[in-house]
C-alpha cells in the first residue's frame, strides 16, 4: 500500500504533482478501514519481536504542515503498542541549552535504544524548514544541512536503525476545514492557535521547502513517504502498513533460553 508513495529518488519529485487525495485504486474507506484494523496487530506482534531481539532500532519521523495528523496519526497507528517500548518525541522550538549545541544534537539525543521504535513528532528537518521559511539562519548555513542530515541518517542505518520518513500531505483547502472544525469544536478548541493562521499565510514557502527536503533528503537508506492525508483513514492505512513491511525485512529472532526448558518443573 505504501509503495506508490515511496519516494527513493527525489531529485525530480514536484510536489504539485502529487495530490493529498487518494488514489483512484485506493481501497474503499470500510476496507481500508479493515485493512489497518488487520495490521495493527501484526505491528505489536512485531514490536514485541523488535523488543526481544534487542539488535535493532525503529526511527519514525512525521512531518506535515498545522493539522496534517501527526498527533492523530500517533495516536491511530500506536494505540496498542507497549508503551515501554515506544517513545515520542516532539520538536518545538529549540531550548537555549539546544541551540548551544549542533542542530543534531537533540535529535540524536532523543534516539531509541535498540529494540524500541522511536517517533519525532516534527524533527530535525524543521531546521531545514522553518529556520529556512522564516530566514532564522542565513542560507548558507540551512542549505548545507540537507547533505549533513543525510550523513546522520546514513550512519544510523549503518549501525542497525531503520529509518522512516513520512509526510502527510494535505491540502490547503482541507487545513482550512480542520482548522476551522477546531475554533467551533469547544471539545476541540484547545488545539487551535492563532500562531497557525500567521504560519497558514507561508503555506507556498513551505511547499517549496518540503520539496526541497524531499528532493535532497530521500535517499536509499532512508527514503521519504509523501502519504496522501486529506482522508485520515487513508493516511493510517499508509503509514501502518510501511512501518509492517519495515519490520518484517529485519528478519528478527526471538532470543534462545540460556537453559533447557524441558529440565524446568513448576510446582
Amino acid at each position: 500500500m505504501h509503495t506508490p508513495h515511496r519516494i527513493e529518488n527525489g531529485r525530480k519529485f514536484r510536489i504539485a504533482s502529487l495530490s493529498p487525495t487518494p488514489p483512484k485504486n485506493a481501497p474503499s474507506k470500510p476496507d481500508g478501514i479493515r485493512a489497518t484494523e488487520t495490521l495493527l496487530p501484526r505491528l505489536y506482534a512485531l514490536q514485541e519481536k523488535l523488543f526481544a531481539d534487542g539488535r535493532k532500532g525503529l526511527l519514525i519521523v512525521l512531518q506535515a504542515m498545522d493539522t496534517g495528523g501527526k498527533d492523530g496519526t500517533v495516536q491511530h497507528v500506536f494505540s496498542g503498542v507497549n508503551p515501554m517500548g515506544c517513545r515520542v518525541t516532539s520538536f518545538k522550538a529549540p531550548t537555549p541549552e539546544e541551540l548551544r549545541h549542533p542542530f543534531l544534537w537533540r535529535a540524536t539525543n532523543a534516539l531509541p535504544p535498540r529494540g524500541s521504535i522511536g517517533i519525532f513528532n516534527r524533527s530535525h528537518y524543521e531546521d531545514v524548514l522553518v529556520v529556512r521559511v522564516h530566514d532564522l539562519v542565513p542560507k548558507p548555513v540551512w542549505s548545507r544541512r540537507y547533505s549533513q542530515i543525510n550523513e546522520w541518517e546514513r550512519m544510523l542505518t549503518e549501525d542497525g536503525y531503520v529509518v522512516l520518513k513520512f509526510f502527510l500531505h494535505i491540502g490547503r483547502d482541507e487545513q482550512k476545514e480542520r482548522l476551522q472544525a477546531r475554533l467551533d469544536d469547544p471539545a476541540k478548541r484547545w488545539k487551535f492557535e492563532p500562531a497557525d493562521l500567521a504560519e497558514r499565510k507561508h503555506w507556498d514557502d513551505y511547499m517549496k521547502a518540503y520539496q526541497d527536503v524531499i528532493r535532497k533528503c530521500s535517499t536509499p537508506w532512508a527514503p521519504w513517504v509523501v502519504v496522501p492525508s486529506n482522508r485520515k483513514w487513508y493516511r493510517n492505512l499508509v503509514v501502518a502498513s510501511a512501518i509492517v513491511d519495515a519490520l518484517q525485512k529485519l528478519d528478527l529472532k526471538l532470543p534462545e533460553p540460556d537453559f533447557d526448558p524441558s529440565a524446568i518443573r513448576i510446582e
